[in-house]
């Protein structure tokens, strides 16, 4: 998605921007978006420098964001925010994100929070999401799955009995509120990085287990070549 254990991009867990010393590789030479790569300050350091402690690479969306890393760390801040306010796991992010990606057709943050999920609650889950098989799903697994994908697909479909198997779930209603506020903040950030022609990176394709990595057959062609690892 956000730069993700971040989501798909984006911050890890906490969803939030950190800032470890480590030292930013040099801009790539091979286009990965329509952008050309943004000149290096303090702030497009730390976030390579983010990427490069967090997943051994700096992520080609990251490059995109690195334009106003201010947008980056607001967009983030809000996420975490509505995580904590939701309560939301890392299982039940992931479902959130690789539900709407899936619906709104990302394959960035398909393949990253597929494989995310994948190594949160098994193959199965991961698999069941991307292809949208609700029958694979428990109960509370299938009201967000569902719920992300009608957020992404039709918002203005939704009616209030589409909330009933999230309350059902354990969610109240500032909780509903949240959990529906990360996913359009996720599209939003899906949106931005697919517009701007951001490529999935090749470790992610190379390292997704066989259900993700077969599965996503939909967004833009992943990087041919592997992301800046120094």
């Amino acid at each position: 998605m956000d730069s993700n254990s971040r989501g798909l991009s984006g911050p890890g867990p906490a969803e939030g921007p950190t800032s470890p010393e480590t030292t930013a590789p040099p801009p790539v030479s091979v286009p990965t978006s329509f952008l050309d790569v943004p000149q290096v300050d303090d702030d497009v350091q730390r976030l390579y420098a983010h990427d490069l402690a967090d997943h051994g690479f700096v992520m080609n969306l990251t490059r995109v964001w690195a334009h106003v890393p201010q947008a980056h760390d607001a967009l983030f801040g809000l996420l975490a925010e509505m995580v904590k306010v939701a309560g939301l796991t890392f299982r039940q992010r992931g479902i959130l994100v690789s539900g709407a990606a899936r619906s709104l057709g990302d394959a960035y943050c398909s393949l990253a929070w597929g494989a995310r999920l994948a190594g949160a609650a098994g193959d199965d889950v991961a698999g069941a999401v991307l292809a949208a098989d609700d029958a694979e799903l428990d109960d509370a697994d299938r009201a967000l799955a569902q719920w992300a994908r009608a957020v992404a697909t039709d918002p203005n479909g939704t009616t209030a009995a589409d909330l009933e198997p999230l309350r059902r779930a354990g969610f109240d209603d500032r909780q509903i509120f949240a959990l529906t506020t990360f996913v359009a903040l996720r599209l939003a950030f899906s949106t931005v990085n697919d517009a701007l022609g951001a490529q999935p990176d090749r470790q992610l394709v190379d390292d997704a287990p066989a259900v993700v990595r077969e599965g996503v057959s939909w967004g833009r062609a992943p990087a041919e070549d592997r992301s800046a690892t120094s």
